[in-house]
């Protein structure tokens, strides 16, 4: 087995190197806030244009190839990621601590898989816990303090590829699916959206025909008992980041069966973040703001695609509300406009779209356990618990 050593973070890495200057005069910025990524995938990265709009203040931080960024608020909400590529005029926010591995004493990936590990998540934001500032957050120098395990720059990179082979996979699905979906969405729009008139046997309904929309339950009355393993709850973080974790709150699994959450069942966020998506978290209970979408009479294919087709409308709806978290009401539902076919242009469509929808899901339950499978192997890759000097892994 290789030799291992025990290293301060601090002595291989270094933090926050490269800062942004106004005097720079960029003319467009692409920033990436720390809400805008998780677990090294990418939400969003907005495009300034800097001439017209105000740079967010916290749009400071330059990194490179190679770069880790780590949130240094809430560690325990996971936003951290490795840059490989990025735009021109690439900034990030200086809530993220910035660090940058001396080639020559690690490989970059090794350091990010290894500020990945639960374990480490679970002691900075125990750290972040006892600061005195208005909300949990670490310093760069406590990641530098860390501690790890690091055997040879070969171990390293074998250690590396065994983890980046599962997370490429996770990749590929993603961006499979993002194919599916846009294929999808073209079909839908060929066969419901173009059309001059309405064919012969098809009718005008609306969401409320087509589908009920159960919402939640306010899940804070509805706690585990003692003598009960909670499962958890669907919030709209959960929704939103596609699984449940660590900080996600419990409910008993008692609860009414049809606030049983199972994969493969579509999901409406109507308050807050307002999405529609299938679920393929796991079991888990549905808490209020989110619809849990089904119908007795219609197949998953179309309700899901018609309550995704009026989302831009809702979104705009809830918008408008002057209220802090923006909401549509039941009733958009039964405004929101669907067209039912006839029979034999219902099966054709269905041929088209459903083989497709089935496809997203197995893809993205096959990630959830490629995730579990790569979170495993992780901790002990990383204590050299497997021993893989022997393995030829390129």
């Amino acid at each position: 087995m290789a030799e291992w050593q025990t290293v301060r973070l601090g002595t291989i890495v270094s933090t926050n190197q490269n800062t942004y200057s106004p005097k720079e005069d960029w003319q467009f910025v692409n920033y990436l806030d720390t809400g805008n990524i998780t677990m090294n995938r990418v939400d969003e990265i907005q495009c300034i244009n800097t001439l017209t709009d105000k740079l967010p203040s916290r749009a400071r931080r330059k990194v490179k190839s190679n770069s880790i960024i780590y949130s240094t608020v809430r560690p325990n909400q996971l936003h951290y990621g490795i840059i490989k590529e990025q735009p021109e005029n690439f900034l990030v926010s200086t809530g993220f601590a910035v660090i940058d591995v001396d080639f020559e004493k690690a490989v970059p990936e090794y350091i990010y898989y290894a500020l990945t590990q639960q374990e480490v998540t679970e002691h900075l934001q125990a750290i972040a816990e006892q600061s005195v500032s208005a909300y949990p957050s670490i310093k760069p120098s406590d990641i530098e303090n860390l501690e790890i395990l690091l055997p040879d720059n070969n171990t390293q990179g074998k250690i590396v590829a065994i983890l980046r082979s599962i997370d490429e996979k996770i990749k590929q699905n993603n961006e499979i699916n993002n194919n599916l979906e846009q294929q999808a969405q073209v079909i839908f729009s060929n066969e419901f959206l173009t059309l001059e008139a309405l064919p012969d046997g098809w009718k005008q309904a609306s969401l409320i025909d087509i589908a009920d929309y159960l919402n939640g339950l306010a899940m804070q009355k509805h706690r585990p008992t003692a003598d009960e393993t909670g499962i958890p709850v669907l919030k709209i973080k959960e929704l939103r980041q596609g699984c449940c974790d660590d900080n996600s709150e419990l409910c008993s699994p008692n609860i009414k069966s049809e606030y049983i959450i199972h994969d493969g069942d579509v999901i409406f966020s109507w308050s807050g973040s307002l999405l529609v998506d299938f679920w393929c978290g796991g079991i888990c209970g549905l808490n209020q703001h989110l619809f849990k979408v089904t119908s007795n009479k219609y197949d998953k294919w179309f309700y899901y695609a018609w309550t995704k087709h009026h989302l831009d409308r809702f979104i705009a709806v809830a918008a408008d509300k002057a209220t802090t978290m923006g909401h549509i009401k039941r009733d958009e539902l039964s405004k929101a406009e669907v067209l039912i076919p006839n029979e034999a242009d219902y099966k054709r469509i269905g041929t088209l779209l459903q083989p497709i929808y089935d496809l997203i899901i197995a893809n993205r339950i096959e990630n959830k356990k490629l995730a579990e499978t790569r979170d495993t192997l992780l901790p002990k890759l990383m204590t050299g618990e497997i021993d893989i000097s022997e393995v030829d892994y390129e």
